[in-house]
């Protein structure tokens, strides 16, 4: 007879919700030519499942880390065009300043904006120094990682 689990639609066999398991002599701490074969198969379904989730977690934690990554080059990037927007618009006003003025003011704009440029460049270079520590944007380690298990699963099997 089976019965319903309250707030869970599965249902479980009345058995297994109040029989405990049966205990074997070929368990889990015998010697592996003693272990059944469905032992056997549990163990390598179970053992493959926390490889699994293992390789998940890595790519999980190695995609936030391009993703940082990527977000500090985006944000150097975006400081880039603002101080060379500033530069710009300084050299702009020594041009003003050139034709409007004597020498003194305009060569100063001149040297504020040439200075705002020179800082725009290095912040432009930085940030794309950013941005290729996050490409390409696949977890690479994790990739890399599940190939070797997948190898050697198959090294195993051919034993």
């Amino acid at each position: 007879m089976n019965k319903t689990m309250p707030n869970d639609r599965r249902v479980v066999p009345e058995s297994s919700a109040t029989a405990p398991a049966p205990e074997h002599s070929d368990g889990p701490g015998a010697a592996p030519g003693e272990q059944s074969t469905g032992e056997l198969v549990s163990q390598a379904t179970q053992q493959l499942t926390d490889l699994v989730r293992g390789e998940l977690r890595l790519a999980v934690a190695e995609m936030k880390d391009k993703g940082r990554h990527a977000g500090k080059g985006a944000g150097l990037f975006g400081g880039a065009g603002l101080v060379a927007l500033y530069g710009a618009a300084a050299l702009v006003a020594a041009v003003i300043a050139a034709l409007a003025l004597v020498w003194p003011v305009w060569a100063s704009a001149l040297l504020v904006g040439a200075v705002l440029l020179a800082v725009a460049g290095v912040l432009a270079l930085v940030g794309r120094k950013q941005m290729a520590q996050a490409a390409p944007p696949l977890p690479e380690q994790a990739i890399d990682s599940t190939k070797q298990d997948l190898d050697q699963i198959k090294e195993s099997a051919h034993r």
